[in-house]
């Protein structure tokens, strides 16, 4: 009977304390795929006026990289957290020609509710925040001035790329399932308003217009619990 006690008091012991998970303090690394699909729009490049066909707006192509996110729980269910990924490299086009490459990095740090409590396995969450968007390393391609003049029997002459930087709202959805103590499986969408002002010299002149990229972002990740 007594062999019996000690087991019994075991699994009394673990069925009434769960491992919590997203309490007060925590800290939350998560690492995985993320990736960059831009919803973007812009002025039109609109050339008419020197007798040379409307192009149309810029395009930007998807991209994904390695993504971080940080988070710290400032209550069971309030916590903040940082997004960062190693750079974004994307293609731009003009009149379906790729003319031109960009990189970026786009921090994001948002404020996030939790939903549950610290003993739930699956804890969904909402977060809010703000983004700011680096562009590095804008450059026409090589051959770019070649594919414009065949599609549009004009050397145009572009030269010299710059993209603006960004500050903006961002806004996130995403699930935790705890496996264990520390472990974690993460899936998250997030949201970010991102503008530019996109700069060039052209057979024109200098122009410039304004690009929204707005990107949707879709990360899948394993975490850590510290």
């Amino acid at each position: 009977m007594k062999k019996s006690v000690l087991p019994a008091l075991i699994a009394a012991t673990l069925i009434s304390a769960p491992a919590l998970a997203h309490q007060a303090g925590d800290i939350i690394v998560r690492a995985g795929a993320v990736v960059v699909a831009p919803d973007e729009s812009s002025q039109d490049v609109d050339l008419t006026g020197l007798g040379l066909p409307n192009l149309g707006e810029f395009s930007v192509d998807d991209n994904t990289q390695l993504g971080l996110n940080f988070g710290y729980m400032i209550t069971d269910n309030i916590g903040i957290e940082l997004l960062a990924a190693t750079p974004f490299k994307h293609t731009v086009s003009l009149a379906g020609i790729d003319i031109a490459e960009t990189k970026h990095l786009p921090p994001t740090l948002v404020a996030q509710y939790y939903f549950g409590d610290a003993q739930s396995k699956l804890r969904p969450y909402v977060g809010l925040g703000v983004n700011f968007t680096n562009f590095f390393d804008n450059e026409f391609t090589s051959d770019a001035n070649a594919k414009v003049e065949k599609a549009i029997g004009t050397n145009l002459e572009l030269d010299n790329l710059s993209l603006s930087n960004s500050w903006g709202w961002a806004a996130q959805v995403g699930l935790d399932y705890q496996v264990n103590k520390n472990w974690l499986v993460n899936g998250s969408i997030w949201y970010a308003d991102i503008s530019t002002d996109v700069k060039f010299d052209s057979v024109a002149g200098p122009l410039e217009y304004k690009a929204d990229i707005d990107p949707w972002v879709y990360m899948i990740s394993v975490g850590y619990v510290f």
